[in-house]
């Protein structure tokens, strides 16, 4: 790691302490000391990683970068490249011209949103609790995530962005800035297939009175104007805002690839097909049916309840869905860790989800099974049960005052 490396590091550990003393939680000395302290070793942390290298950045994410740099960088995006969104594909061509390595640069991007991803779940706890140490232990305790450290500083995944952008966009709905909502939800949705798990649960927003329809055409006019710069350099229009269709084979044809999803629990399958498409099906009738007990007890909505919600989409369509991996739960992972801070009581639900998720991260990164998959899967079974109570809990008029409302 050199200098420039090092100072970017730095400037990226700078903003999380910044945004901390932005938001006025830093004015108690215990407050700024702790904080300074957690946040340097947190990047320290992140310093040491920075290095390793795994078969997805060997295999493709090195690889893109280097068409870009063998292809004019910006120009080459009219090209076909990657099984990725073009808004990625901006920063890897872009990286094409910095001499500094490639791998450093996809993984300083990464830790980037980390700090976002903090932030937004700190403002999103913001609304229920508004003790300065509860607010930093939230910050802090995202960028310390297991899940969150091993996705982009070891791994050089960018589910941080997708995640970061789609809980900013929660927290200015609940705020009542709609647009800038609905511009935060086209950018998550741009960078990344899976915030298809998140979005539904701006359609509970909707029912709350958080938005009218009008608000819901600034989402495909978002996505339309940041892939216009592919299209600029000579992508087909329509094959452009289409990508995800043409994508969703590159997912793979497998019911499971190390996720804890009901096919960890169901491996023995006859008829994949069959079943594949039978867990599509229920994973779209548990969508609904979360949409309509909301849309029945609309006028009971809280933001307890939409956050509730959001859990259930995050734990639900991945764990119904076949075909899934073991980072598809990182947007659940995040939530589950919000309400632990919000009702202590729940810090079981954190563990369970980073149970599962770091199961299946410990198989991509080691290559073999620390313990079966099913473990996770019954872990996210159990946390789905949980997560069902409280949310109906949550539409009743005299719900525990202990929950955030």
């Amino acid at each position: 790691m050199g200098l420039t490396v090092f100072m970017l590091l730095s400037t990226e550990a700078l903003l999380a302490f910044w945004l901390l003393y932005r938001e006025g939680l830093l004015k108690k000395t215990p407050h700024f000391v702790s904080a300074l302290v957690l946040i340097f070793l947190a990047f320290l942390l992140r310093a040491f990683a920075l290095d390793y290298k795994t078969l997805d950045y060997e295999d493709f994410l090195s690889r893109w970068v280097e068409f870009f740099r063998q292809n004019g960088g910006f120009k080459a995006l009219g090209r076909p490249i990657g099984n990725y969104n073009v808004p990625y594909l901006y920063f890897l061509a872009l990286f094409s011209y910095i001499p500094v390595s490639d791998l450093y640069l996809i993984k300083l991007l990464s830790i980037f949103f980390d700090v976002l991803l903090a932030y937004g779940s700190m403002k999103i706890l913001s609304l229920f609790k508004k003790s300065p140490a509860v607010l930093i232990s939230c910050f802090i305790g995202v960028l310390c995530l297991p899940t969150v450290f091993l996705n982009g500083a070891l791994w050089g995944q960018c589910d941080s962005i997708y995640v970061a952008l789609a809980l900013l966009g929660i927290y200015f709905a609940l705020t009542d800035r709609p647009c800038l909502s609905m511009v935060l939800a086209a950018l998550s949705f741009g960078f990344k297939l899976q915030a298809v798990f998140i979005l539904p649960v701006y359609a509970v927003l909707w029912f709350k009175g958080k938005f009218n329809w009008k608000h819901f055409l600034l989402f495909p006019l978002s996505y339309v104007i940041l892939v216009l710069p592919a299209v600029f350099a000579g992508r087909p229009f329509i094959e452009t805002v289409t990508l995800y269709f043409s994508q969703t084979g590159s997912i793979g044809s497998g019911l499971n690839y190390s996720s804890p999803s009901v096919f960890a629990i169901l491996n023995r399958i006859n008829n994949e097909e069959l079943a594949s498409k039978l867990a599509i099906a229920a994973a779209f009738i548990f969508m609904l049916t979360v949409l309509g007990l909301s849309f029945w007890k609309r006028k009971e909505l809280s933001n307890s309840s939409v956050m509730w919600a959001a859990l259930l989409f995050t734990l639900g369509i991945p764990f119904l869905l076949p075909h899934m991996h073991e980072r598809y739960f990182f947007a659940a992972d995040i939530m589950c860790l919000i309400l632990a801070f919000a009702v202590p009581k729940l810090a079981a639900a954190a563990a369970l989800s980073q149970f599962a998720s770091v199961l299946g991260y410990y198989a991509y990164l080691k290559r073999r099974y620390l313990l079966g998959m099913n473990y996770g899967a019954w872990a996210i079974f159990l946390l789905l049960i949980t997560a069902s109570v409280f949310f109906v809990l949550s539409l009743r008029k005299n719900f525990l005052k202990k929950i955030p409302k």
